[in-house]
Formats: structure tokens, C-alpha cells, sequence
């Protein structure tokens, strides 16, 4: 084991909402990002962190989407994760601006996609989920406040795959759920490293939810996969409302009990036990300091980006 990764006690669980999380926490004068808050459990993260006094800035592809769906409660800007052109025209308005982070919470995300390719044919779930949001944390580094978090949303998805060093872009073969596996492996070694550069960084699984993230999967595999019926209602009892799955990612960005924790990946608004069968937790290979260097070391390599 390479981070402290046992209950706390945190006194919150699978059923907090975000709001029950940020009661009594004040973020008046904080700056946050947030990709992705517009939709999903981004948008509840988003309308949380507003209603607790932050400013929230948010990144979308979709900007009059992301417009609409907002409102006044936060400011909108352009961004692509599959385009590192785009990331790189993000955080040099921002960093023009000199404006100052508090709080950054890699949220938006995609999954169990058709074999897609970006860049230079890269996979996309790898691209947009991880290399995206690596090369804008990195550029992004500057302009984090002393004390700074940043939250990488992962996934138990996490338990499908390692990183798959000998094909990380599946030139050999595709396969949805080991790629989305993958990209949200690299989502929890990307925060232990991070963390061990000094910026306090977290990862997070939010639970089951139906939301958006799901665009990707037939109706009929969702009924198949056990998780709907035919009317579309959910039929897992331990999935959550999108106000609980933000949750997780608020309770990361604020609070005070995680204040010498830093790298941990958590789950249900607790900081999880590591496991490597079927219980709940974290996979061991997914914290490996060795591990997160290594992916360091390649992303910087692809992307052409390292603040470190």
C-alpha cells in the first residue's frame, strides 16, 4: 500500500448530497473549475459549489449548451479534452487573466464508447478522460493557490483494467470497458502523482448514477446490464440521485478531515480500504507510486506538457 488508504470516519455516506457535505463550509472568495459542470454530476457539483459562495468557472465543448444549462450560477468557456490545442487556448485565457484556483475538479469524462480516435489516433477514453485533463492540470499549475485541491473524478470502472502498457491506445484490439477501465485507472495514479509533486490532489469513485455518462450504451444493454427495465427506471438499489453521486467530489474539494491526506481515492464521502477482490475499495495497482510515475512520465511524453 503507497497512500493512507483507510476510513476516517468522515460521518457522511452513500446517501449525502452535496449540499449536506458542504454544510457549514463557506468558499466565498474561492475560484473553482469544474469540467464537464453542465450536465450530470458536474452540474450538481457546480450548483453546490455556487451555493456554498464559489465562483465556478466551467469548461464545456458544448458552450451554449453548458450556457443554457448554468445559467447565472457559473461562467462558461471553451474547451475540448480531445483537442490539445483547445487545452492549451483554455488555460492561456485563463492564466491572461491572472486569475487564481482554489479548487479543480476534473469531472467531465466519457464511457464505454465505439472505438473512437483522437489526435494523433489516440484512444479517446484515454485521451479525453486522462490526457486532457493531464495537460490542463499541468498547465493550469501556475495559477493554483497555496493549498489548492484538485479532485479527479475515476470510477470503480477502475476494477476492469490496469494501465496496459504494451497497447495503452488498443492498436491490437478494442474493447469499451477495459479502455474506460483504463482511463479511470489513470484518473487515480494521475492524483498520487500529482499529490507527490506537492499539489494536493485527490481521486474519487461517485457511485453508481444514471446520468449522461451512460449516452454511449444501448437502452437494451443498460436492461441487459441489469441496471434498467424496459421503462428505463433504475433497478439497482444502491444507485444514486446525481445530488448524492456529487457528493464525493465536493466532500474531496473541501473538506478539512482530508487536509493531510492527500493522493488517497475515495468513495461514498469516506476515503476507501484498498481491494483487490471483489469488495468495495481501491485496486492496489491503481495507487502504485511506480506505477503513477510511469504514467507521469509517458502522458508528459504524449501531450508535451510538465509543470514538474
Amino acid at each position: 500500500m503507497t497512500t493512507a488508504q483507510h476510513k476516517i470516519g468522515s460521518g457522511f455516506g452513500a446517501r449525502s448530497t452535496a449540499d449536506e457535505v458542504l454544510d457549514g463550509i463557506d468558499l466565498t472568495g474561492r475560484l473553482a473549475i469544474v469540467t464537464g459542470g453542465y450536465s450530470g454530476l458536474g452540474l450538481e457539483t457546480t450548483r453546490a459549489l455556487a451555493r456554498a459562495g464559489a465562483t465556478v468557472v466551467v469548461p464545456a465543448r458544448r458552450r451554449a449548451t453548458a450556457e443554457e444549462a448554468v445559467g447565472d450560477i457559473a461562467e462558461v468557456d471553451e474547451l475540448d479534452l480531445g483537442d490539445l490545442d483547445s487545452v492549451r487556448g483554455f488555460a492561456e485565457r485563463f492564466l491572461a487573466a491572472g486569475r487564481r484556483i482554489d479548487i479543480l475538479i476534473t469531472n467531465a469524462g466519457i464511457m464505454a464508447c465505439p472505438e473512437t480516435r483522437v489526435g494523433p489516433g489516440w484512444e479517446a477514453q484515454f485521451a479525453t478522460n486522462h490526457l486532457g485533463h493531464f495537460a490542463l492540470t499541468n498547465r493550469l499549475v501556475p495559477a493554483l493557490n497555496p493549498g489548492a485541491r484538485v479532485v479527479s473524478v475515476s470510477s470503480a470502472g477502475h476494477r476492469r483494467s490496469p494501465i496496459r502498457w504494451d497497447d495503452v491506445h488498443f492498436e491490437r484490439g478494442y474493447d469499451k470497458w477495459a479502455a474506460y477501465g483504463q482511463a479511470k485507472t489513470a484518473n487515480i495514479l494521475f492524483a498520487v502523482q500529482l499529490n507527490a509533486f506537492g499539489v494536493q490532489s485527490f481521486s474519487l469513485h461517485p457511485g453508481g448514477i444514471l446520468t449522461p455518462l451512460q449516452r454511449h450504451l444501448p437502452k437494451a444493454e443498460q436492461v441487459e446490464l441489469g441496471w434498467i427495465d424496459e421503462d428505463g427506471n433504475a433497478l439497482i438499489p444502491s444507485f444514486k440521485t446525481p445530488e448524492q453521486g456529487a457528493s464525493t467530489q465536493v466532500w474531496a474539494a473541501t473538506s478539512p478531515r482530508l487536509a493531510e491526506l492527500g493522493g488517497v481515492y475515495c468513495e461514498d464521502c469516506e476515503v476507501a480500504e484498498v481491494s483487490d477482490d471483489d469488495a468495495p475499495g481501491v485496486r492496489s495497482y491503481a495507487i502504485d507510486r511506480d506505477e503513477a510515475a510511469r504514467l507521469w512520465a509517458l502522458s508528459a511524453e504524449l501531450t508535451g506538457v510538465n509543470a514538474f
